[in-house]
């Protein structure tokens, strides 16, 4: 068996907006999304504090979420209100300039549930009056944003196999889309796209092929079924494009890797994948890999390749992005 990680390509189909501009576009003073923006920036154009007065910081408030373990949250902030996720599926929404909690969500998660790495939350998408959640026993959320009530619970999965969310949703139109962990067990990985009004799934792709997709045949026997790589990274949009980008990571049931490769492919025929190999000069074993769109429209990726005592990161050559590459299916 051959395995590896890749990038997949999702195309979406045409949805409303709902007046939502491209995430983080219209107030820097806003984050309105787990990388800042659409394209997987990460980062702010406020100039406030920089490298002159950065050490003249100091703590105004502190927040406790009542729970222990890692805290992993990107709070998202809108019109001075703060939201965040915590350990154990717990969020919260504070007044940003007090640290004043308005409301908390505390669900309660099964203690049965594997995550290998903590029981940890990277943070909400949001979308007019609603937040979304995806959670450690796999089901997918939206919450009221002003009083942290549930609207509606979606299971995605069976968490008792081993699946998990641990990532933060992205919005595209008018959809959820979401990315599984749980690779470090026997899962087929996973992307789903929800509607964002019902919390209905509108699809779900698969980033091991099964029998007739493309690199199927590098999957012996009926490994394809239980070979890992989730998509615990959140992705990237591209609106002009209509293209979703979107990371996957490691094989089960081991993060090492050594010599083993895959293909975990797209609904592009793996294009994407090979132009990545050549200008990564050549992709091993991953644990996770993030893409962004930079400013001169190019697609960046960085992958973090796992061994036993060590972890080493990388980033690939920019990608040209053309219109001759719009999906069209």
């Amino acid at each position: 068996m051959r395995r590896t990680a890749a990038i997949l390509l999702l195309a979406l189909a045409a949805g409303p907006q709902a007046g939502r501009a491209q995430a983080g576009s219209a107030d820097p003073k806003s984050w309105l999304t787990y990388s800042g923006n659409d394209a997987g920036w990460r980062y702010s154009p406020l100039e406030q504090i920089n490298k002159s007065n950065i050490r003249g910081l100091a703590p105004k408030w502190v927040f406790q979420t009542g729970d222990l373990g890692k805290f992993e949250t990107t709070p998202l902030v809108e019109n001075g209100v703060m939201y965040g996720t915590a350990q154990n599926g717990k969020a919260f929404a504070l007044d940003a300039r007090t640290g004043k909690a308005i409301w908390r969500y505390n669900p309660s998660i099964p203690g049965d549930v594997r995550a290998c790495c903590g029981n940890v939350n990277r943070g909400f998408a949001i979308h007019g009056d609603r937040l979304f959640i995806a959670t450690l026993d796999a089901h997918v959320i939206a919450l009221d944003k002003r009083t942290g009530n549930v609207l509606w619970d979606t299971t995605a999965v069976d968490y008792k196999l081993g699946y998990s969310f641990t990532m933060a949703p992205l919005v595209v139109k008018d959809k959820i889309i979401v990315g599984i962990s749980g690779g470090e067990f026997p899962i087929r990985g996973f992307v789903d796209a929800y509607f964002m009004e019902t919390g209905k799934r509108a699809w779900r792709f698969y980033t091991i092929p099964g029998p007739g997709d493309p690199g199927h045949e590098s999957w012996t026997g009926d490994s394809w079924k239980y070979g890992g790589g989730p998509a615990w990274q959140t992705g990237s949009y591209d609106p002009e494009l209509n293209l979703v980008y979107w990371g996957t990571g490691n094989p089960a049931p081991s993060n090492y890797g050594g010599s083993a490769r895959a293909r975990i492919c797209t609904p592009i025929r793996c294009w994407l994948w090979m132009r990545l190999a050549a200008n990564c000069g050549g992709i091993s074993s991953s644990r996770r890999m993030t893409c962004g769109i930079t400013m001169r429209r190019r697609l960046q990726c960085c992958w973090m390749r796992c061994g036993r005592e060590s972890h080493e990161n990388f980033c690939c050559k920019p990608i040209e992005m053309h219109s001759s590459t719009r999906w069209t299916g």
